[in-house]
């Protein structure tokens, strides 16, 4: 699965129902990059779509109990994958770690947007 795929499972997952514009903006990914992506899992019966009864401008997206499972398992697989790159160093030396990554990680994000 791709990178985006996963990271549309796993955003409605932890956010529940997210409009088009919000996963776009998350995700750093243009508009017609989400259409197709939700609209893909829509059909795979994973999210179901519907307009913002408060501005039907907006098109909301949100798991269905299928895609609540794939999610799931993709962030169960995730953590252990994580957990097995980081066996056998302490706890201190974890927290060290991840703090690089989230150094390196808004480094990225900056040069992007310059």
């Amino acid at each position: 699965m791709s990178p985006h795929r996963v990271q549309v499972l796993v955003r409605l997952r932890r956010n529940g129902e997210t409009s088009h514009s919000d996963l776009r903006q998350a995700l750093g990914i243009d508009g017609a990059s989400v259409t197709r992506l939700v609209k893909e899992f829509e059909a795979e019966g994973f999210v179901r779509r519907r307009l913002d009864p408060t501005d039907n401008r907006y098109t909301l997206a949100a798991l269905t109990p299928a895609g609540e499972r794939v999610a799931a398992d993709l962030e169960r697989s995730h953590q252990a994958y994580q957990e097995r790159l980081l066996a056998g160093a302490t706890a201190q030396q974890q927290e060290i770690v991840l703090d690089v990554l989230r150094r390196v990680r808004a480094n990225v994000t900056e040069q992007e947007s310059r």
